[in-house]
């Protein structure tokens, strides 16, 4: 098949809005995709006019401008789960109650709050957090005893955890117990971790901006659709990572 013709089935159908494409290839790898009634393996593509379905179900593909996809600012509040698996109990999707499917795009642990994207456009997922190191993300730490000089030293200068030493990062006292922390890295509870190294413990964690997408306004759990100039800007930052959709569905 020529490769001008056609795209991969699990762009196809992350683009629609049904899934990620890391979830599409689950699915096509369970059996539950079909191609004109047949079942695909990974990795093949979809003929315009054909017809992909998931458990039975016909998908659409996405419009060209990707005008029918959502993409939204939410204020997780504490004890929110970032996941799609709705028999968790306080996952993020039954916490929003968006009339349109939205899964989010990276995560916060349940024990924090603060800002996260979501989204109907599964193949922006993958870019972005492809893209992850050319953002950053800032957040507001307390922790359980008064900072020292040492503390903020080795925060911003890096912490050996998970087999490696966390990056160089913007470090600055806010008040005797907390501080402001600006991170361009996304490994897994990082600041948590960062801080147990150093003898601390997170008691509150918030984050407050993604790149420069505040938080300002929005009331844990509260949501509202981002704007095109932060789609943009979005769209500029994982540029590298392949064509994005250059507005949001207002």
């Amino acid at each position: 098949m020529s490769e001008q013709v056609g795209i991969r089935l699990n762009k196809f159908i992350s683009e629609s809005g049904f899934c990620s494409r890391r979830e599409a290839d689950k699915l096509i790898e369970q059996g539950r995709v079909t191609i004109n009634g047949a079942l695909p393996e990974l990795g093949t593509k979809v003929l315009p006019g054909a017809k992909v379905a998931v458990d039975g179900k016909v998908i659409a593909a996405s419009a060209k401008n990707k005008s029918d996809r959502v993409y939204i600012a939410y204020h997780k509040p504490v004890g929110i789960t970032c996941t799609t698996e709705l028999h968790v109990k306080g996952n993020i999707i039954d916490a929003i109650k968006h009339p349109q499917r939205i899964f989010p795009i990276g995560r916060l642990d349940k024990p924090s709050e603060g800002l996260i994207f979501l989204t109907s456009d599964g193949d922006i997922v993958n870019k972005i957090l492809r893209a992850e190191n050319a953002h950053d993300k800032e957040y507001v730490v307390t922790v359980n005893r008064p900072l020292n000089e040492h503390f903020l030293h080795k925060m911003a200068s890096g912490v050996p955890i998970l087999n490696t030493v966390t990056k160089p990062c913007v470090v600055t006292m806010q008040s005797k117990m907390v501080f402001r922390i600006v991170l361009t890295q996304g490994l897994n509870r990082q600041i948590r971790r960062m801080c147990e190294y150093l003898g601390f413990e997170v008691v509150k964690l918030k984050r407050t901006r993604i790149m420069s997408i505040r938080l300002a306004g929005l009331k844990p759990g509260e949501w509202r659709d981002l704007t095109e100039q932060e789609m943009a800007e979005i769209n500029a930052a994982v540029a590298n990572s392949s064509k994005t959709a250059s507005t949001a569905r207002q």
